[in-house]
């Protein structure tokens, strides 16, 4: 099963040479533009991705489709109610689904990987975790609520490609109600930011009023810091891909109590025992 977001790669890879481009002949000095060797990441991640993700598509059709067929609910695609029922799950879903993988670090270990640029352009939007495992729980709900299989991935591609255009500093701020509304780049550009008022903030995939119901909603203001808190420096996508599973793993090791075992795994990310009083 091929996802229908890999039809639309060739314009992705388009777009981003366009943007390039534009920083040549429309500079902007407040915006950090391109750098050769974080595209080339960026690209690199976004490739082995896919090379992970086709084949685990299919373990997750047949999961799909089993949760399917075991559900008493069959939702008619002919039924126009239905493609809104499935556009406000999926988008509910992908909410949950990028809360938890900023706040549970087992799960922040790959989608760090989307966070590590130091550079916020349309090339950010392909660096992608290479351990898409972890996403499955949250979508399958909607199999469980009669939603067939095909419609599910088809929402999930169309998501995915509405947040490309999310990942550049070339736009703005939109019209207010859009912005109240949708993701736009001015939204998710505080996503991305290492700035203190905008940590863990803005998860939304195609609609912002899901921060807004949950209270993780932030406007942008202060100029945007763009990276990790404590950023890796390294352009080796391996590296790139595994090295908050290694610091998991080293955290693990140092520690013989069970519960900081488990704090290091399922705490929040940078979570650390409590230093017991000296008797």
């Amino acid at each position: 099963m091929i996802p229908a977001v890999l039809y639309a790669v060739p314009a992705f890879l388009l777009l981003i040479v366009l943007e390039a481009v534009s920083f040549r002949f429309l500079p902007d000095y407040e915006e950090r533009g391109y750098e050769a060797r974080d595209t080339a990441t960026s690209l690199s991640m976004g490739l082995g991705s896919q090379v992970i993700g086709v084949p685990w598509k299919l373990f997750t059709a047949v999961a799909f489709a089993g949760l399917y067929v075991l559900s008493p609910i069959k939702l008619d695609p002919h039924d126009w109610w239905v493609w809104v029922l499935l556009f406000l799950a999926d988008d509910l879903a992908y909410y949950w689904f990028h809360r938890l993988h900023h706040e549970v670090r087992v799960l922040w270990a790959g989608h760090v990987v989307h966070h590590s640029s130091q550079f916020f352009n349309l090339s950010t939007a392909l660096r992608q975790s290479w351990t898409p495992m972890t996403s499955l729980p949250f979508w399958l709900p909607l199999a469980l609520l009669g939603l067939p299989p095909w419609m599910i991935f088809l929402q999930q591609s169309i998501s995915l490609a509405y947040q490309f255009f999310l990942h550049t500093e070339r736009v703005d701020r939109m019209w207010r109600p859009i912005e109240w509304f949708f993701n736009t780049p001015s939204h998710h550009r505080v996503h991305h930011g290492s700035n203190d008022p905008y940590l863990d903030r803005n998860y939304g995939g195609i609609l912002i009023v899901w921060d807004r119901l949950f209270r993780s909603f932030e406007p942008e203001g202060e100029r945007v810091n763009y990276g990790l808190t404590t950023n890796i420096k390294t352009f080796n996508p391996l590296k790139v891909a595994t090295h908050e599973y290694a610091s998991i793993w080293r955290d693990v090791r140092g520690t013989a109590s069970w519960r900081d075992r488990l704090g290091y795994v399922f705490g929040h990310p940078g979570w650390r025992p409590v230093p017991q009083p000296v008797a």
